[in-house]
């Protein structure tokens, strides 16, 4: 039975250069453009879409390409991080509009930061979740990832990058993986400290990711019909599209050299979890704000809060974001 809220959304696809991109959105007024991370969809927005609607905003969240019902280009390079960006200003466009508040959460967090970055013109402001914004440039990142975890664990970023072996272990099960993968990330349900961290695999032969998730127990954001949305995406789509994004990380590195060192000075926000590996392994980031978003406008750690923070937390974050794009209408 659908809620009141919920009936309100409305699906569509446009045209972009990813082929077609599936949207939903809900509301009038300025563009909030929502993008998801791995391994979700525009679902991972319902909480947010009706809240946003409420205070007089256009939400629109988005299927990334290679997720639910937008294109799935072929090609393993159709998913560099140039392309995905293409595709926000493509939907901006097709909506009508001149410009857009860009939120994103995850890999979401990094398109959202360089549609800021590589088009400022069209992205006012950019929301960052979960993801710290770095600045391209460093080391070559698959140099970088091979090294972490040593000799006896190889890191999940590493895992995703060789074609077709994650999906060998995912796809036989995707709502299992799933389940398993989402509670591993959330606050209440993650490995507790001292059990094997489920960001990494045991190097050898048959070693899967998710003989470190917890099991049979599903975190108090994820009912059993939202773990069937996703699964149902996932059964029908494969996971090839979405973990094509881990396998452009040297592309972007290539791609956005130009740019490196580069900051974002739109007005800026960002939101993360105590709990979460991507906060906590990314404080450095976090404390180059500063310098690599001097037009930050607010900042916010949710204590005792994990990955999946829109999902987590939906109420916190809906009064984090309607505030912050107060601020912006000035």
């Amino acid at each position: 039975m659908q809620s009141e809220s919920s009936a309100a959304f409305r699906h569509r696809t446009v045209e972009a250069p990813a082929g077609r991109l599936h949207l939903v959105e809900q509301g009038t007024g300025p563009l909030v453009l929502l993008v998801h991370g791995f391994p979700e969809s525009w679902y991972s927005w319902r909480r947010q879409l009706p809240a946003l609607a409420a205070a007089g905003y256009r939400a629109v969240a988005i299927d990334v390409r290679g997720y639910g019902r937008s294109s799935k280009p072929e090609a393993a390079a159709a998913y560099r991080m140039l392309d995905l960006v293409e595709d926000n200003v493509a939907v901006v466009r097709a909506l009508g509009e001149k410009d857009a508040v860009v939120v994103g959460h995850d890999w979401g967090s990094s398109i959202a930061a360089a549609c800021a970055l590589l088009h400022p013109e069209v992205f006012r402001a950019v929301g960052l979740l979960s993801v710290p914004y770095t600045p391209p440039g460093g080391p070559r990142p698959t140099d970088i990832f091979g090294q972490i975890g040593g000799p006896e664990q190889e890191f999940y970023v590493s895992y995703f990058q060789k074609p077709g072996r994650a999906e060998a272990e995912i796809e036989p099960d995707v709502r299992g993986w799933l389940a398993g993968f989402y509670a591993a990330l959330s606050a209440d349900t993650m490995p507790a400290q001292g059990e094997p961290d489920p960001h990494f695999i045991t190097r050898g032969g048959g070693r899967r990711l998710r003989d470190r998730f917890p099991r049979g127990v599903l975190p108090a954001w994820l009912t059993e019909d939202d773990l069937d949305v996703y699964a149902g995406e996932f059964e029908r789509t494969g996971l090839t599209g979405a973990l094509n994004r881990y396998r452009n990380m040297d592309r972007d590195w290539e791609d956005l050299a130009p740019h490196r060192g580069a900051p974002i000075k739109q007005p800026s926000l960002f939101i993360g979890g105590t709990r979460d590996a991507s906060t906590t392994w990314m404080s450095d980031a976090i404390d180059a704000y500063p310098t690599t978003l001097p037009g930050l406008t607010a900042s916010h750690l949710l204590e005792g809060c994990g990955h999946w923070i829109q999902q987590e937390r939906p109420d916190e974050i809906n009064r984090l974001l309607t505030d912050w794009l107060a601020t912006l209408q000035g």
